[in-house]
C-alpha cells in the first residue's frame, strides 16, 4: 500500500504541474493587457507602467512562470481585476456554495444510481432493467439549462413547492442571522442552529442539486449495471449459484464489491464534470457560487480570477482522483498491484 500510494502522489504532482503551466500559458495568451483591465481604460501611462509592475508583466517570460509558481506555492494566487481582491479569498467565499450543491447532488446520484443498476442487472432484458436503461440515457442527454428551466416552470413557478431561485431566503438574514465557520450554509445552519437558515437551504437546494444529480446518476446506473453482469458471469458467481445462493445475494453479496472499483473511477470524472455543469445551474438558480464568480470574471477579462478557478477545478479533480484510487486500493487489492 505505501509504494502505491507514492506512485499515486507522483502522478498527481506532475498533472497539477502541467496545469499549473497550462494555466499560465493560458493568461498570457487570453487578448487584453490586465494592466489596462486592472488600472482602468482611462488610466495614466505612469499608473500602467505601475500596474505592469505590480503584476511583473514587464519581466521575462521564464522569471514571470517562477514567480507565478512561487506565488501559488506561497499562497498567492494573484489579485482580481474585477474585484480588486485576492483571488484565493474570492474562491474561498464563493467555492463552498458550489461544493455544497455538487456534493448533495453527488449523494443523490449514488443513493439513486447504484441501486438502480443492481435492479437493472437482476433483471437483465426484462422491464426494470428496460426502464432504467431508458431513465439513464434520458437522464443523460437531456441538456442540463433545458432540465433546469423545466423544474423550475413545473415545481417553483407552477405548483409552488420549491423556491425559484437564491440560496435561501434572504428575508432571514435579518429575522436569523447565520454565524459562518465553514461558508457552506448547510453546514453553519446545522452546527449553530439556525433551523430557519437550515430549513430554507435545504428547500433551495433540492432543485438545482436534482438537476446535477440527474447526469451522474444515470452514468453510475449504466456502469453499475455493466460491471455487475460482468462480474456475476464469472467463474466465482457460477459456483456461488452452484451452492444454492439466490441471484440477489450473487450481486449483492459477492459481486458488488468488484464490480464498484469502475463505478468509484467513474465518480473522480463525475465530481469535475458536476463542478463546472453547475456553472450553468448556478446561472439558472442564481446560486451564489463559483459559476457566477466564473461568469462575471470572464465578462470582465478577469485572467488571474479564470485562472484561479480553471486551477482550483483542476486540483479538485486530481484531488478526487487520488481519493478514488486509494478508495480501490482498499476495495481491491488487485489494484494495488497494478
Amino acid at each position: 500500500m505505501p509504494g502505491y500510494l507514492i506512485r499515486r502522489l507522483g502522478q498527481a504532482l506532475l498533472v497539477v504541474a502541467g496545469v499549473i503551466v497550462l494555466t499560465f500559458a493560458v493568461m498570457r495568451l487570453v487578448p487584453g493587457d490586465p494592466a489596462v483591465a486592472y488600472a482602468g481604460p482611462k488610466a495614466t501611462a505612469a499608473e500602467l507602467a505601475d500596474a505592469r509592475r505590480r503584476f511583473g508583466l514587464d519581466d521575462p517570460l521564464p522569471v514571470q512562470l517562477w514567480n507565478y509558481v512561487r506565488d501559488l506555492l506561497g499562497g498567492d494566487w494573484g489579485t482580481s481585476l474585477h474585484t480588486r481582491r485576492p483571488v484565493r479569498d474570492d474562491l474561498f467565499q464563493a467555492f463552498p456554495a458550489s461544493l455544497e450543491l455538487v456534493g448533495v447532488a453527488l449523494v443523490v446520484a449514488l443513493v439513486a444510481g447504484i441501486p438502480l443498476g443492481i435492479a437493472a442487472a437482476r433483471y437483465k432484458g426484462r422491464l426494470p432493467d428496460l426502464s432504467v436503461r431508458l431513465s439513464s440515457m434520458l437522464a443523460v442527454s437531456v441538456p442540463v439549462f433545458w432540465l433546469a428551466l423545466a423544474l423550475q416552470t413545473v415545481f417553483a413557478s407552477g405548483l409552488g413547492w420549491f423556491p425559484v431561485a437564491g440560496e435561501y431566503d434572504a428575508s432571514l438574514d435579518r429575522t436569523s442571522p447565520l454565524h459562518l465557520y465553514t461558508n457552506i450554509t448547510a453546514v453553519d445552519a446545522l452546527i449553530t442552529g439556525n433551523w430557519p437558515i437550515l430549513a430554507s437551504t435545504l428547500s433551495h437546494l433540492v432543485l438545482p442539486a436534482l438537476v446535477i444529480a440527474a447526469y451522474p446518476a444515470g452514468v453510475v446506473a449504466q456502469m453499475t449495471r455493466a460491471a455487475l453482469i460482468e462480474e456475476s458471469s464469472r467463474e466465482h458467481a457460477r459456483l456461488e449459484r452452484a451452492l444454492g445462493f439466490g441471484e440477489t445475494a450473487v450481486l449483492t453479496r459477492f459481486s458488488l464489491r468488484p464490480a464498484l472499483n469502475p463505478v468509484l473511477a467513474l465518480i473522480a470524472l463525475v465530481f469535475a464534470y458536476s463542478i463546472v455543469n453547475g456553472f450553468l445551474v448556478e446561472a439558472v438558480f442564481n446560486w451564489p457560487g463559483l459559476g457566477r464568480y466564473a461568469a462575471d470574471s470572464i465578462r470582465s477579462l478577469d485572467t488571474p480570477a479564470i485562472a484561479g478557478v480553471t486551477l482550483l477545478v483542476a486540483v479538485l479533480y486530481v484531488v478526487a482522483n487520488l481519493v478514488v484510487d486509494l478508495l480501490q486500493g482498499v476495495v481491491d487489492p488487485r489494484v494495488r498491484a497494478r
